[in-house]
């Protein structure tokens, strides 16, 4: 595994009695697109700010490339910062503020001409060059700020909610140019969002932030597929959460009971469970199907019944909401192909199944 470029440790920030991170620790590796995602007050703006200068922890150490950096001043960390405002220099051209940097580093006018031509058609914007910052859209502003932040070839780049004040298409754009960037450059990234798609596009790995902590880091596909929290799974992607009690918690499945007496299965454990208490099974809708009682395949042990309340055709998926014995809302989504032949229609009774390995267990707190 490759060593740690980026190291924090054991962090933790207080003001008076509130307790802003609480000791949040994690390696980052050279070349990696690391995003903190959470919502808002958990942490992650807070430990990204602390690694760029702006706040001081209560406790802990931060390492870029093994050697300490809290104790380096701000300006000196040579570290890149890309805000959520441009912060562009509005008396200053295109080009002039990309130049910004490296003119109060003193380097020589050549190296300043070439790396700003170099910085413009990284981004995409030479045609640019000579435009104000009131001459250019949104996303063109923040492609300027993102190209001023690597011309001092920095070798951490730090980004808050960058892309947070633009629409959903500039966003997506913009997304697929930092992407491009990122493998074109290899910086080493650390980006906060609250967006968990905007997470999923982006990010080599994703450190997940919840009160002030990180309750798990890993691929999107980890994430996702393993959840190692009840709030990690229902911050990344959409999830059904189903109360259960547990009978048995051991051997080749874990077993429960729903609250109208059904017995339920799962091929995932959980050691804070044990026989007696209260939990919550989790099933992504993608990996619920969802049958007519005419269709029912004499599997009925797997099976929950259950009432259509609304239907949403989708283009390439159906969405269906559908309440249980309880009165519980859940929702499944299956592809559309199969919407012609389902004999499901609002007001039905019916049937879902899902595989025992794709329910997940958690305490129900």
């Amino acid at each position: 595994m490759t060593a740690a470029f980026l190291q924090i440790q054991r962090l933790r920030k207080t003001y008076d009695d509130v307790v802003a991170i609480d000791h949040v620790s994690l390696d980052v590796r050279k070349g990696e697109f690391m995003t903190f995602l959470g919502p808002s007050g958990s942490g992650k703006s807070t430990t990204l700010y602390i690694v760029a200068g702006f706040q001081e922890p209560t406790e802990g150490r931060v390492t870029l490339d093994g050697k300490p950096l809290l104790s380096v001043p701000p300006n000196r960390r040579n570290i890149g910062m890309v805000f959520q405002r441009y912060t562009l220099f509005p008396h200053l051209t295109v080009g002039e503020n990309i130049a910004f940097p490296l003119r109060v580093r003193r380097r020589p006018d050549a190296e300043v001409k070439d790396k700003v031509e170099r910085m413009l058609k990284l981004v995409h914007l030479s045609e640019c060059r000579d435009r104000m910052p009131a001459q250019l859209s949104g996303g063109q502003q923040q492609r300027v700020a993102i190209a001023r932040a690597l011309a001092y070839d920095p070798p951490v780049l730090l980004m808050d909610e960058p892309l947070s004040a633009l629409d959903k298409k500039l966003r997506e754009e913009i997304q697929l140019e930092l992407r491009r960037i990122h493998q074109e450059t290899g910086v080493t990234i650390l980006y906060v969002t609250h967006d968990q798609e905007e997470a999923l596009r982006l990010s080599d790995r994703i450190a997940v932030f919840n009160k002030g902590r990180i309750e798990q880091v890993g691929s999107g596909e980890e994430l996702y597929a393993n959840p190692a929290s009840k709030f990690v799974a229902s911050f990344i992607g959409n999830s059904n959460f189903l109360p259960i009690r547990m009978t048995a918690n051991g051997g080749e499945r874990a077993q429960a009971v729903f609250p109208n007496g059904r017995m339920v299965e799962s091929a995932t454990f959980n050691s804070a469970l044990a026989a007696g208490d209260d939990g919550t099974l989790m099933i992504r809708p993608e990996l619920m199907r969802l049958r007519s009682q005419q269709d029912a395949n004499g599997h009925a042990e797997s099976m929950l019944p259950v009432t259509v309340r609304d239907i949403t055709y989708l283009g390439d998926s159906m969405h269906y909401a559908v309440s249980t014995p309880w009165q519980q809302e859940i929702a499944i989504r299956m592809p559309a192909a199969h919407r012609h032949d389902s004999g499901l229609a609002i007001g039905a009774e019916a049937l879902v199944e899902w595989d025992v390995r794709d329910a997940h267990l958690f305490a129900q707190a």
